[in-house]
């Protein structure tokens, strides 16, 4: 089991959506449900805390692998993720992206933290910074209109990508 006391949020988005607590949930956790707002990417969850978490590609490959830490539906949905569909981020330690789900009058407020074990660069931090507020844009999308976001997602720009590489020699987690 992961000790996740380890882990400090550094990138922290909030999004009120007209729904309901068990919809959002489903969304989050529903394979079918994730390739419609998560560009094509679809969860697979073991649904229990240490069970195994997987997101896996368009082309069915795994992207991101994990273990739940936290499973309370429809309150609470954390895992720890290991991206190793992009070369040399895989070698990196783990994060822990956690979910929480409240009801706040007519809507639900989703909360979503991306946790860190050590100092990651801001630069890296970007690579989140950029992809979450489009993917947590378009599940708002899909559960309030049925269609998600239509906008591209692109790969990590150049100075991510040597920010990691960066890190990868310098391994300051070790430290």
């Amino acid at each position: 089991m992961t000790d996740t006391s380890k882990f400090k949020p550094k990138t922290v988005y909030v999004t009120y959506i007209v729904s309901t607590p068990e919809k959002v949930w489903q969304a989050l956790t529903d394979p079918v449900f994730t390739r419609q707002y998560f560009f094509g990417f679809a969860v697979d969850v073991e649904p229990k805390v240490g069970g195994a978490f997987r997101l896996l590609g368009p082309d069915g490959r795994v992207h991101v692998r994990g273990e739940i830490v936290a499973w309370d539906p429809p309150r609470r949905f954390a895992s720890t993720w290991l991206v190793e569909g992009m070369k040399g981020y895989g070698e990196l330690p783990e994060c822990m992206v956690d979910y929480e789900i409240e009801r706040s009058g007519e809507a639900v407020k989703l909360t979503m933290m991306e946790s860190h074990s050590w100092d990651v660069p801001e630069a890296i931090l970007k690579g989140g910074q950029t992809g979450w507020p489009k993917i947590l844009s378009s599940l708002k999308s899909v559960l309030e209109t049925g269609k998600p976001v239509a906008m591209k997602m692109e790969g990590p720009p150049p100075e991510i990508t040597e920010a990691v590489q960066k890190a990868l020699a310098e391994k300051p987690w070790l430290k």
